[in-house]
């Protein structure tokens, strides 16, 4: 038995007997594909939770919250946020210059760290280190 690609799709690979994958088919006839639903790993009986192989009760068993009533996703408590300002009323954080630096040091810095400064220093080292060989 030979497989070769759909001639549709051309992404799944089907028997040189078929016509068309499964997946060009539904299509053609213009069924939904159905979502399987997973079962428990541990229980066999409830549905597993998105993203995860057990379901909730199984899950809440093995971490031990059997007593508790509380789902397993992390809630904010909306107390907290409705004491809050809205963006629009907080001040604006403006951060303090220090204006004693003189202009001259400004341009120090900048000439000591600009690139083509830093170019020029390696050319002349090395047409030193070219004359002191010769």
């Amino acid at each position: 038995m030979k497989f070769v690609l759909c001639p549709r799709c051309e992404l799944n690979y089907i028997t040189e007997v078929e016509k068309y994958c499964k997946v060009c088919l539904r299509e053609m006839k213009g069924e939904t594909p159905k979502d399987e639903i997973e079962l428990c790993s541990v229980c066999n009986e409830a549905p597993a939770l998105p993203g995860r192989d057990v379901c909730l009760f199984c899950l809440k068993e093995m971490n031990g919250q059997q007593g508790r009533e509380e789902d397993t996703e992390e809630h904010v408590d909306g107390s907290a946020i409705a004491g809050m300002d809205s963006v629009s009323t907080m001040d604006e954080i403006i951060p303090e210059i220090d204006e004693d630096i003189p202009s001259q040091e400004y341009g120090e810095i900048e000439n000591e760290l600009s690139l083509e400064s830093v170019r020029e220093d390696e050319e002349n080292e090395q047409e030193d280190e070219d004359e002191e060989e010769n």
